[in-house]
């Protein structure tokens, strides 16, 4: 897909302009800056308009001083100009102070956007080993609530950062009016740091633990959902909801731990500020009584303080987020930071189609990790699944690939659209290797259906054409009269406009797998691979789809990968794997004729000719 068609796909939403910083050494702020400079625009209102509110702000106890002082003095003229003043310094602090709140809250969201698109886009890029060692609930949670835990410090972190301004003005404006009274309304602020980093300290790994617990439970239900039918189908829905609650008990005491951390420090971060008041009043009042500071100084200095309040009330919350922020940002940059397996080379070519051939040299291959990803194929991570493997296929032919549970056959098929790269051999298209192929156009010539298909929860018409979204009705419904689908979707209550239920579990499995077949003829692929696609299919109308595909299919190059007679029939040659690497091939009969093992298999998988053997 080139860029231009990539910007049309995303119709008016473009991709973001920035990514985060790739320096891993630096901390997580500094690796944020370049996503939250692509929103320097209401940053930077935000910052202006926020300064100006904020001197507004401080400006209020200081004209309050002189009205009240004026009031004393009894002059009513300055009494009124200060009180008109009061009115007009309110105002603007309103409005300025609305307009940096949404400024600010836009950039906030902003960079929430621009994660997202950044997270989703990184992990469609990232190859399937990736996926095979990650649970999907971990992915989950770094895409929503990690994410939502640093909206929620960029929202309110800089509302607090303007609060903490205000005080370093109040100060300044405190010592122009009395040195010793400023000195003593601070008396309690060394208090408040130190505890603060003691929060600090405490709360930080006890988030990181929370966020990880909160990822297996998004896990666990993840997994209940599309698993619902398993469950229920081994009544094992007593033990799924105590391995939730089990999963529920550990954030529990994650967060009551976090809470007693919290308790132990926040009362006091917030005293601490109302002692120095109370010792303000004291000292202030009598200096007061003796004639050395006016009232309005005075209250002045009492409104002061309160306002200095306001970021040390907020100080522990502050601490909590931006502990939790950390954590969260270590997590969602774990995923950015992961390295696709898999990329186009700096000179990979377009492939236009398959002109010659198709060929396998010396390729060996084996699953690596904790997960494979199949559990027809599951081995020990350690041993060969494909083993020195040589296979040519010409363009045009179709070969059917046999063998037993575990012998390969869905692996070639990983390996030719290099979800997988081969570890020694090569496989070459036209005499091209694959790794020398753009990943994009290797994949649009590529069509492959699965055993166990996967449709979207929309409309039967929207999956069909997926992979071609400006097809016409016309060009969708040939596709499902060739996969012999168009009767059954007829009948539907909406025809093609049903919407499917939850990875299409409304239909029968035959239904999804003709669905699917149709979604990949649509767009007419050079190479197509049928992994069991017909598995769940009556073999009448099997016969039906096998007698549509030959006259569509003249041209294309084919893979079938199966164990039904009826699908073997299909092929211009049988290629028969044990152990990862090619037994026999020929024909269909001459097998069956000159090999006992693959007619054994044959046997096993299609009852009907146990009986002919017999």
């Amino acid at each position: 897909m080139t860029e231009s068609q990539e910007h049309q796909t995303s119709g008016n939403y473009p991709p973001p302009k920035n990514t985060i910083n790739p320096d891993t050494e630096l901390g997580w702020i500094r690796r944020l800056l370049p996503i939250t400079r692509s929103h320097r625009k209401p940053l930077v209102i935000g910052v202006c308009v926020g300064a100006i509110a904020l001197i507004l702000n401080v400006a209020v106890p200081a004209i309050a001083k002189e009205a009240i002082d004026s009031t004393i003095a009894g002059s009513r003229y300055d009494l009124t100009i200060w009180a008109l003043i009061l009115i007009v310094v309110g105002l603007a602090r309103f409005a300025t102070g609305a307009l940096y709140r949404i400024s600010l809250f836009r950039v906030a969201w902003g960079v929430e956007t621009d994660l997202r698109a950044l997270l989703y886009s990184h992990l469609t890029k990232l190859s399937f080993s990736y996926f095979d060692r990650t649970q999907s609930g971990q992915v989950i949670s770094r895409a929503n609530s990690d994410i939502r835990s640093i909206q929620v410090l960029l929202a309110f972190g800089p509302l607090i950062a303007m609060s903490i301004i205000s005080f370093i003005l109040a100060f300044c404006f405190m010592m122009t009016l009395h040195i010793p009274l400023t000195l003593v309304a601070l008396c309690t602020l060394p208090g408040v740091y130190f505890f603060g980093q003691k929060l600090r300290h405490s709360v930080f790994p006890l988030t990181w633990v929370s966020q990880a617990r909160l990822a297996e439970l998004a896990t666990i239900v993840d997994e209940n959902i599309n698993g619902t039918r398993v469950v229920k189908s081994f009544a094992a829905e007593k033990q799924q909801v105590g391995l939730l609650q089990k999963a529920a008990r550990h954030i529990e005491w994650v967060n009551v731990q976090t809470i007693k951390e919290r308790a132990k420090f926040n009362p006091i971060i917030e005293s601490l500020p109302r002692i120095g008041m109370a010792i303000v009043l004291l000292y202030g009042g009598i200096l007061a009584v003796d004639g050395e500071v006016s009232i309005g100084t005075l209250f002045a200095f009492n409104a002061y303080v309160i306002m200095l309040q306001a970021p040390f009330r907020m100080f522990g919350f502050l601490l909590l987020q931006t502990q939790r922020a950390s954590a969260s940002a270590s997590r969602i940059f774990e995923v950015l930071d992961e390295k696709p397996e898999i990329t186009d080379s700096s000179s990979a070519v377009t492939l236009i189609g398959v002109r010659n051939s198709i060929c396998f040299q010396g390729v060996s291959f084996s699953y690596k990790g904790s997960r494979s990803p199949g559990v027809q194929e599951k081995q020990h991570a350690k041993s060969e699944i494909i083993s020195n493997l040589d296979l040519s296929i010409s363009a045009g032919e179709t070969v059917a690939i046999v063998g037993m549970t575990g012998s390969g056959k869905s692996t070639i098929a990983r390996l030719l659209t290099r979800f997988y790269d081969t570890e020694t051999g090569s496989i070459l298209i036209d005499g091209i290797d694959i790794k020398e192929i753009q990943l994009h156009s290797l994949r649009q010539q590529i069509g492959i259906v699965f055993d166990e298909p996967f449709l979207f929860s929309t409309s039967v018409s929207e999956n069909i054409s997926y992979g071609k979204p400006d097809a016409s009705d016309a060009e969708i419904h040939e596709a499902a009269r060739k996969a012999q689908a168009l009767g059954f979707i007829s009948e539907l209550e909406d025809g093609f406009s049903t919407v499917v239920g939850e990875r299409g579990y409304t239909l029968s499995g035959g239904q999804r797998q003709r669905i699917a077949l149709a979604r990949c003829l649509l767009e007419k692929p050079s190479v197509l691979i049928l992994d069991d696609a017909t598995s769940a299919i009556d073999i009448g109308v099997e016969s039906l789809i096998h007698e549509s595909l030959k006259s569509s299919l003249e041209e294309t190059t084919t893979l079938l990968i199966a164990q039904r007679v009826s699908t073997i029939a299909l092929a211009d040659r049988v290629v028969f794997l044990e152990g990862g690497c090619i037994s026999d091939e020929g024909s269909h009969s001459s097998l069956l004729s000159r090999n006992p093992r693959y007619a054994s298999i044959i046997a096993e998988s299609n009852p009907e000719m146990m009986k002919e053997l017999n």
